[in-house]
């Protein structure tokens, strides 16, 4: 059975003080009310992993994880930080390849593809991001888009590679645009990415593979959306810095 992720973005958002409480509602909200088996994964800026590290230690079910790595090891590389940093810090995980980070700092995907050997050299799971912008969809292009960017980011990996990588399909047209997508389109497009996986590593391997969801995804959406066969969580951006929002995400399966 595929694992069930939900992985909460908190962005550029929360100082120390309002990480602190944030982290500690979640905390205790999940102890307090037990759900299904769900992998959650908290996401905060750099400078929260120390804190967030403390306070989910020991908790069943609550990781921790970075935004970001570098492409490098190390080095002479100001404001980078590392795969071994985050690992370090506690880390299982990392967001590679944000459709913010592929938008605002021109990350191509051949960079994605070095981000993603680097964070599995370090045994962190990569939550590796793809999804079409609204020209790309509105063109009917999308899955050849999206294909594209599996294809040119992730078939170098071996099959025991590729099953320790989280795939996060984000409809970047649905986003702040006012259009909203439908969970038969989440469905949809998590199929076709679960079919392209398996055209390279085959199926056994493709239905081994977490794809969650990282639209708009809501309290009052996640129940329908994570219904769906190939949706197997969500990459929650902005309920995720509401705790009760995000909790309610975590119980949706």
């Amino acid at each position: 059975m595929r694992k069930k992720i939900v992985a909460g973005n908190w962005k550029m958002n929360c100082v120390q003080e309002e990480g602190q409480k944030l982290t500690s509602e979640i905390v205790n909200m999940i102890r307090d009310e037990p759900s299904m088996d769900v992998t959650v994964v908290l996401n905060p800026p750099f400078v929260h992993l120390h804190g967030v590290n403390k306070l989910i230690s020991g908790v069943k079910n609550i990781h921790l994880g970075g935004q970001n790595c570098s492409d490098k090891a190390s080095g002479a590389f100001t404001g980078e930080i590392s795969a071994e940093m985050l690992a370090s810090f506690g880390a299982g995980y990392v967001i590679i390849g944000h459709s913010e980070r592929r938008e605002y700092f021109q990350e191509t995907n051949a960079l994605l593809t070095e981000k993603t050997k680097q964070a599995l050299a370090n045994k962190l799971v990569p939550i590796f991001c793809c999804g079409e912008p609204l020209e790309i969809r509105e063109a009917n292009t999308h899955e050849s888009y999206v294909k594209n960017q599996l294809t040119e980011s992730l078939f170098g990996f071996s099959e025991d590679e590729i099953k320790n990588i989280v795939i996060a399909y984000e409809p970047i047209w649905a986003i702040g645009t006012g259009k909203t997508a439908s969970a038969e389109q989440a469905q949809e497009m998590h199929a076709a990415i679960r079919k392209h996986l398996a055209s390279k590593y085959g199926e056994s391997v493709a239905n081994e593979i977490s794809i969650l969801y990282g639209g708009s995804c809501k309290p009052d959406n996640a129940k329908e959306i994570f219904s769906k066969p190939d949706v197997d969580g969500g990459l929650i951006g902005g309920a995720s810095l509401k705790s009760r929002d995000f909790v309610d995400i975590v119980k949706s399966f």
